[in-house]
């Protein structure tokens, strides 16, 4: 943990999205867009981060594509996916210090297989594993997993904070000191600190226990991204770190305020919760340069594929009967991430942007702050948004990848380390001691009443 006189550093974390964060970032010359299946391409980009003492890599993640208007606009995309927890678990052992956050979702997924794979991955990486809590927008993947249209969101989030609980009751199955491992007496654990579940809610249904002794970590971090009120409320109670994007300070400083004293109203301090907002660093020798590569991206964007990025952010509102030069019309409510619509329109109402202008700068920053300049004027940013109460930390979006990531490491992670806002290295090894977080009591040692013995006990065989 941080010592109580030191002042805070800045948390960072890597999102590397594709060959790039910037939408046409895999047209740049100086990208990878090749190598996004290899495990080589990956490994550099961890690496570099890792270089660069970042707290952790950031996994986006969904398990189906997301509407888009025309074959030809998809075929212009490089959101191809692996799924991240694997990924985690090759990156696991290529590096040594980041923390390895990964996204699963609780809408398609099961809460014992997701606490199994998370706690595995919290494992064989030494207590670096984050989980990214979604609850999914995309229909194509409630279609994978048999259903004909997506949950609700309202369904969406109270399936999620049960699927959390559960989730957590089965990292605590097993107590920190269950395991004798004495072969003389030929004891192997205590059956007396392994604990039953039993959960029987509106949504699942979980015995228990899980199949692994407790995580490194107790619970490996819980991230999460949901700017609707549901989905604060529910990051109010169970985050640790939360994902947002802001393309003004004004609205990351309210966005900060307000979260903060959700925390505070749920009984929690409000430094057990992390808020990190996302940016696209185009880091350049000079200010000219830098806004050159940024028009030089932008004029990569293919028109299609703005007009259908801004679609799919919307929830698959369709523009073919409105005038791509007049304004963004009232929107309707959608089962996409209401926080994400509100962003949206709140930029073009304040720029005055027409329906084009807007899906160019949605497709240009998926929503994150663009931030063009030498490593300077990135370092300046930063810390002006840090200082000012706007985020805990920022989420780097790597425009390039990896040549951006690699700008940003080696070029201002050195100014923000002389400036006394980051690390000059990891004074911890897992993921909670990077973000200064408390590794969590279990759950029984807080209440021992809650303890129920295993029914396979009865049935073992």
């Amino acid at each position: 943990m941080q010592a109580a006189h030191q002042p805070p550093m800045m948390k960072l974390f890597a999102m590397p999205m594709g060959a790039g964060g910037h939408i046409a970032g895999w047209r740049h010359a100086t990208a990878k867009p090749g190598l996004i299946h290899e495990i080589d391409f990956w490994q550099e980009i961890a690496r570099t981060a890792e270089r660069g003492k970042f707290d952790a890599i950031f996994l986006a993640d969904s398990q189906g594509f997301r509407p888009v208007v025309g074959r030809d606009a998809f075929s212009r995309l490089d959101n191809m996916r692996m799924d991240p927890i694997t990924l985690h678990g090759a990156l696991a052992v290529s590096t040594s210090r980041i923390g390895l956050i990964g996204t699963l979702s609780t809408s398609y997924n099961e809460p014992y297989s997701a606490a199994r794979r998370l706690a595995t991955l919290d494992h064989i990486s030494k207590g670096r594993a984050g989980w990214n809590v979604v609850t999914s927008t995309s229909e194509n993947e409630a279609h994978n997993f048999g259903r004909d249209a997506h949950f609700g969101h309202a369904e969406r989030y109270e399936r999620a904070g049960e699927f959390i609980d559960v989730v957590k009751g089965l990292w605590d199955s097993w107590d920190d000191d269950a395991f004798v491992i004495d072969p003389a007496s030929g004891r192997y654990f205590n059956p007396d600190k392994v604990h039953g579940l039993y959960h029987q809610g509106k949504h699942f249904r979980v015995a228990g226990p899980m199949t692994m002794g407790r995580p490194p970590q107790g619970h490996p971090v819980i991230v999460q991204a949901g700017a609707s009120e549901a989905g604060l409320d529910l990051a109010a109670a169970t985050a640790e770190a939360v994902f947002t994007s802001h393309p003004m300070l004004e609205s990351a400083q309210q966005f900060y305020q307000d979260l903060k004293a959700r925390v505070i109203a749920k009984g929690r301090s409000a430094d057990s919760l992390k808020i990190l907002t996302a940016i696209q660093p185009i880091v350049a020798s000079s200010e000219a340069e830098a806004n050159a590569i940024s028009d030089e991206l932008t004029a990569l964007i293919h028109e299609d594929v703005a007009i259908s990025l801004l679609q799919m952010s919307l929830g698959g509102f369709d523009f073919s009967g409105h005038d791509l030069d007049g304004p963004l019309p009232d929107l309707p409510p959608s089962k996409a991430s209401q926080g994400t619509q509100k962003r949206i329109v709140d930029l073009a109402r304040k720029e005055n942007l027409s329906i084009l202008q807007v899906a160019r700068q949605v497709a240009a920053g998926r929503t994150s702050k663009m931030v063009n300049g030498t490593a300077v004027q990135i370092a300046d940013t930063l810390e002006q948004w840090f200082k000012a109460g706007a985020a805990d930390g920022f989420v780097i979006a790597a425009p390039i990848l990896p040549d951006m990531l690699a700008r940003f490491v080696d070029e201002v992670v050195p100014i923000l380390q002389e400036r006394g806002l980051f690390r000059q290295d990891y004074a911890g090894t897992t993921l909670r001691e990077h973000l200064d977080l408390e590794r969590p009591v279990s759950r029984y040692a807080l209440d021992p009443e809650l303890h129920q013995e295993p029914e396979i006990w009865k049935n073992i065989f």
